[in-house]
């Protein structure tokens, strides 16, 4: 990783952005009052693909919603997907969603 990344949590968005090399990678999210977050879409640019950037950004948002204590709802497919690879991360999942 770069030194000139940065990860922040952009509240008045609605999104989680990984900003490394000059671009933006992002998970737009939506936050219910009872302590859920959807996840509802990942995007990262072409010229951070092939990286890992994506799979960075979801590490740091799970770990950021699971300091919060909500639970996420992944209605993103890369983000269920990596969930899937991880299992761990189930501890914070509503079960069913």
């Amino acid at each position: 990783m770069t030194r000139d990344s940065k990860f922040i949590n952009n509240e008045s968005e609605h999104q989680y952005e990984f900003h490394v090399e000059g671009y933006v990678a992002k998970i737009e999210y939506l936050k219910s009052a009872n302590g859920e977050i959807y996840l509802t879409h990942t995007g990262v640019p072409a010229e951070l693909g092939g990286k890992g950037i994506g799979s960075q950004l979801v590490e740091k948002v799970l770990n950021d919603i699971e300091q919060q204590g909500l639970h996420v709802i992944p209605r993103c497919p890369f983000v269920s997907d990596y969930i899937q690879k991880h299992p761990e991360w189930e501890r914070i999942v509503l079960k069913n969603s």
